[in-house]
């Protein structure tokens, strides 16, 4: 047995309780790691309001992250070891004392990184790496917008983009989440609530527009989004916080030749989530290790106080990850 948090009925926040569950099973492929911490993402609170439905055959449990100790290896896994510390990309079951992943979504701790930080990184960065290089294409000497800069996406985006050689803006809704994105390499830091961020756009690119965007809005920032493209400009959309039903003129679309995309981790297959894996370890732990991408975590709470991190959470007050420590 383990303790994991379980969703007890659809809703808010205190419907998450630390409870007595079975242990994961281990599959051939997989390898079980005894957690030592995972991270939040926005889509479990999706998923605690009954909305985002784990994939089937997943855990039922929430978390898309974590970090540990390599407890027991599956036995067509050749890489990993027991005793190895790692941390992996779930499709569930990060809040929990154990889970059982692929061996394709593991990666080893970056040095100088602590076990526990390491749950920040997984997520955000094979996110990021899919999205904005592997699909977007994003390259040096491009411009890139990313919304939510203080986000753990927009927090993690910022410092890779500026690592591959882009110039980055952002957007966020306080001055003080503006400052810290400024920190980790921000060049234009626009605040949503105050100004026109399609302006300051056109003004900061000489009327021309951004090459990539990363949008976690969606129906509400569509039309803003196009605006703000360059030609040939790419619309990569990754949440609908702000809804998801919107109109397209094409003309917009066909004139500056744009490509509009979307994606999510969740649902990809385990080949698909190990090769993005394979990319961002090739390509991110590289900068970790340099010192060029930084964990920035807010706060970190005990599993029994997951309610109390998806208040933070849906508060929006914080600013990179949330962690929860098992």
């Amino acid at each position: 047995m383990m303790k994991a948090v379980v969703i007890t009925t659809p809703g808010g926040p205190e419907v998450l309780k630390l409870q007595e569950v079975a242990d994961p099973e281990l599959k051939e492929d997989e390898v079980l790691i005894k957690v030592a911490a995972t991270a939040l993402n926005r889509a479990d609170t999706l998923q605690r309001k009954g909305a985002y439905p784990p994939p089937p055959g997943s855990s039922p449990y929430l978390g898309l992250e974590c970090s540990g100790t390599i407890e027991a290896v599956g036995e067509h896994v050749s890489r990993w070891q027991v005793g190895d510390r790692v941390c992996a990309l779930l499709s569930g079951g990060g809040y929990a004392e154990k889970v059982a992943v692929p061996a394709g979504q593991v990666f080893p701790v970056p040095p100088g990184i602590s076990l526990k930080d390491a749950a920040s990184f997984p997520e955000v960065a094979c996110t990021v790496w899919s999205t904005v290089f592997m699909m977007s294409r994003l390259s040096a000497g491009e411009t890139f917008l990313v919304h939510g800069g203080s986000s753990g996406i927009g927090t993690f985006a910022i410092q890779i983009a500026k690592y591959q050689g882009v110039r980055v803006f952002v957007t966020a809704g306080s001055e003080e989440k503006l400052a810290v994105c400024k920190e980790l390499g921000a060049d234009v830091c626009i605040n949503y609530k105050t100004e026109d961020f399609v302006a300051r756009v056109k003004e900061e690119t000489g009327g021309k527009g951004v090459d990539v965007i990363l949008d976690s809005i969606g129906a509400s920032y569509f039309r803003r989004n196009l605006d703000s493209l360059n030609f040939d400009g790419r619309l990569f959309v990754i949440g609908m916080l702000g809804g998801a039903v919107t109109e397209i003129d094409l003309r917009v679309v066909l004139s500056r030749r744009l490509t509009i995309q979307a994606a999510g981790l969740r649902y990809r297959s385990p080949e698909n989530k190990a090769e993005i894996a394979r990319e961002v370890e090739n390509n991110v732990w590289p900068a970790i290790v340099a010192g060029r991408v930084k964990t920035v975590i807010y706060k970190s709470f005990p599993l029994s106080e997951a309610a109390e991190a998806h208040r933070l959470m849906e508060s929006s007050q914080h600013i990179g990850k949330i962690l929860l420590v098992a």
